[in-house]
C-alpha cells in the first residue's frame, strides 16, 4: 500500500461515484425519492399504504439509473407499469413518468438547498491527480456536469461517465460494471489498475464484478458490514482517512 494515498501501488487511476461520495446529495435523492413513490403508492393503495423506507432505497434504488430504480422498487411491491418514453410528463403512470417525478422534486431540492461538496474528497482528489494519477467521475445522474459546475468540481475529472452518457452509448447502470469500465477504458487504464469509491451497494456489486483493482466503500449512513459483504475491500467514513495531502 502507498503511504500517501491508502492505495495499492500499482493503481493507476481513480473512479468516484457522485452522489454520497464527492457530494452531499444521497440524502437529497432518498427524500426526492420518498416522497415520490410515497405518493404513488398512497393514490394506488389509499391511506393505508406501505410507505418506502431507508431500505427499500438502499436494496433497490441508491446507485442505480433512474428507470432501473423505478422498476426495481415497484417489483419488490409486486406492481408492473409500462415503460414509456424518457419525455414522459411526471404525472404519467409509467416508469419513466415516475423516473421523471423523482427528478423534478430533486431538481427542485438543489435548488432550494444548494449542493455542499465532502471537503475530505476533494482534498483527497486533489492529492491523487498531485500523485500522478488519472481521475473520472462514474455517475448513474443526468445532472452530474450541473452539479459538478456548482462545486467548482468539473476540473477535477479528466473523464465523466454519467446517465447521458450512458444513455447515449447504451451502458447499462450499476450494478453492472459497464459504466466505470468504460470510464477505465476512456481513461486508458485496465481495470485491475483502476479503484473505486463509492457508498452504494450497487456500486460495490458493480467494482467487485468488473475486477478491479481496489474498491473503497464511504459509509456515510452506517452500513459498513453490508459494503464488505458487497465486496468493499476497505471502508471508510470520509476519504480523508485515506491519507493524500495535495
Amino acid at each position: 500500500m502507498t503511504t500517501q494515498l491508502g492505495l495499492p501501488d500499482d493503481i493507476q487511476a481513480c473512479l468516484f461515484d457522485l452522489d454520497g461520495v464527492v457530494t452531499r446529495t444521497a440524502v437529497v435523492h432518498a427524500a426526492a425519492w420518498k416522497a415520490t413513490f410515497d405518493a404513488f403508492l398512497r393514490e394506488r393503495d389509499g391511506t393505508d399504504f406501505s410507505p418506502f423506507t431507508d431500505s427499500d432505497y438502499d436494496r433497490y434504488v441508491d446507485g442505480r439509473p433512474r428507470a432501473d430504480g423505478v422498476r426495481s422498487f415497484l417489483a419488490s411491491r409486486g406492481i408492473e407499469l409500462p415503460e414509456g418514453t424518457p419525455d414522459d410528463p411526471p404525472d404519467a403512470r409509467t416508469v419513466n413518468g415516475v423516473g421523471n417525478r423523482k427528478n423534478e422534486l430533486l431538481l427542485e431540492k438543489i435548488r432550494t438547498d444548494g449542493v455542499e461538496p465532502y471537503e475530505g474528497t476533494l482534498r483527497y482528489i486533489d492529492a491523487v491527480r498531485a500523485a500522478g494519477l488519472a481521475t473520472a467521475i462514474v455517475s448513474s445522474s443526468a445532472n452530474t456536469r450541473d452539479v459538478l459546475r456548482s462545486i467548482d468540481a468539473e476540473r477535477l475529472f479528466d473523464v465523466r461517465i454519467d446517465g447521458v452518457v450512458a444513455r447515449e452509448r447504451k451502458l447499462p447502470g450499476k450494478p453492472h460494471p459497464d459504466t466505470f469500465l468504460a470510464a477505465a477504458r476512456d481513461l486508458g487504464v485496465e481495470a485491475s489498475r483502476a479503484a473505486v469509491f463509492e457508498d452504494a451497494l450497487a456500486g460495490m456489486d458493480a467494482g467487485r464484478s468488473g475486477h478491479f483493482g481496489y474498491v473503497v466503500g464511504v459509509d456515510r449512513v452506517g452500513q459498513t458490514d453490508a459494503l464488505y459483504a458487497h465486496g468493499a475491500d476497505r471502508v471508510v467514513k470520509d476519504l480523508a482517512e485515506l491519507g493524500g495531502h495535495a
